[in-house]
């Protein structure tokens, strides 16, 4: 069992910092998101002390979780953000963020957006075609804007993650094959108003090794080289994010072992550095509160049917990730193996396989490490309000988001009247 500092057992019951939480269920209900505030600032700075006096930016990716109260939390520690969508910028700039730290990903980014994001004074986009850089372009005129560029390159680079979140192989959809981003970058000439100012990759998430950053790295500082010698004033390098966490076993670089490669990748050069950190900053922070609603024996399987599913964390289904299931409160009784399930009419529906617990029906439960793309990826299949969410600050719990509502599920939707 991995440790979390900010979950522990009192007692044998299972706290969120001084807060336990069967306090938790009892207040809010469950299912229910529970994040440690003193986790989430405690990761950001032991990223910034292994930048040290570095010139760098964290732009945190708002897709792992994207709760304002998080997003403003990370603003008011000075984190730059990483978005992919109009949304996400209107998020992080109604949670106080700067949009001047933030950088725009995402290989569909839609004439709408892109006007939203240079009206709003970004720092960066992150162009990902040769088509969404001649439409840039267009808009930027338009607008008698010049857009902040940097390239997304595909370094073709093997990740060696889940096939669904590698990202920098050439087969995948994302960033332009590195062979033909110099050329682009020399055809200034064409994009009046277009300004380079940035050479990024990112090459996937939940990376467990630190090799495959540093193949991609080396690649860009590569091309990086070639660009100065064409006198292009290249201000910035992005090596994106995809450190993993520890849901398990795993063996993992330490964030300082991360930085300490990213720069020595970059050698001597003096250039402003940005990362991408999501899952590695807010992952194990949160966890997913649910109660048992039955236990179910059966002649071939053991199954705890539990009142969170598929549609409120989905890794489980989609990526057959795991994630530690600890009981809130220890009981002495009989082990047994269980498929810990949701209420879903889905076979598909599962939190974990195979877990040796102890368990009775009305049993909390706690699936860890779900703080990074569990509220985030959340749904309402079958009509299930998605959760609510909570921060842990010392001794005091405070409601994030509220759980949804069926009327609130229903209030866009209108029955014909003929």
């Amino acid at each position: 069992m991995i440790d979390f500092p900010q979950f522990e057992y009192q007692h044998d019951t299972l706290y969120a910092e001084s807060v336990s939480l069967e306090t938790i269920a009892k207040k809010f209900g469950t299912p229910c998101y529970v994040y440690s505030r003193n986790a989430l600032t405690s990761i950001y700075y032991e990223f910034e002390r292994a930048f040290s006096s570095d010139d760098y930016l964290i732009c945190y990716a708002v897709k792992a979780n994207s709760n304002l109260a998080i997003l403003n939390l990370l603003a008011r520690l000075g984190s730059g953000f990483d978005i992919v969508s109009g949304g996400e910028l209107q998020r992080v700039i109604k949670a106080g963020g700067d949009p001047h730290k933030t950088v725009f990903s995402g290989v569909g980014k839609l004439a709408d957006e892109m006007r939203m994001a240079l009206a709003a004074d970004i720092l960066c986009f992150n162009v990902e075609s040769i088509g969404e850089l001649h439409l840039l372009n267009q808009i930027a005129a338009a607008m008698n804007k010049i857009a902040p560029v940097s390239l997304r390159v595909n370094p073709d680079v093997d990740a060696k993650t889940h096939p669904y979140i590698s990202t920098g192989l050439k087969e995948n959809k994302f960033g332009i094959p590195i062979e033909e981003a110099e050329q682009i970058y020399l055809s200034t000439d064409i994009f009046s108003h277009i300004k380079f100012v940035g050479l990024d990759c990112h090459i996937g998430s939940q990376l467990t090794e630190l090799d495959p950053f540093v193949q991609a790295g080396e690649k860009l500082v590569s091309l990086l080289h070639r660009l100065r010698s064409h006198n292009l004033p290249i201000e910035h390098l992005d090596l994106g994010g995809g450190l993993g966490i520890r849901y398990t076993n795993e063996a993992l670089p330490s964030i300082h072992d991360y930085i300490e490669a990213l720069r020595k990748t970059l050698g001597p050069i003096k250039l402003k550095l940005l990362i991408e950190p999501g899952r590695s900053l807010i992952g194990n922070a949160g966890l997913l509160l649910t109660r048992t609603a039955y236990i179910k024996h059966t002649p071939d399987r053991h199954f705890a049917i539990v009142d969170a599913a598929m549609n409120d964390l989905m890794r489980p289904s989609l990526y057959k990730a795991y994630h530690q299931i600890l009981p809130v409160s220890k009981r002495e009784g009989t082990v047994c193996n269980y498929q810990i399930v949701g209420p879903v009419c889905e076979t598909g529906d599962f939190l974990g396989h195979d877990r040796k617990l102890v368990l009775e029906a009305d049993d909390l439960l706690a699936v860890m490490s779900a703080g990074a793309y569990g509220m985030s990826m959340s749904s309402n299949y079958n009509t299930r309000p998605r959760a609510a969410e909570v921060m842990v600050d010392g001794d005091t719990v405070h409601l994030i988001r509220a759980r949804e509502t069926i009327d609130q599920l229903t209030a866009s939707e209108v029955i014909l009247q003929t």
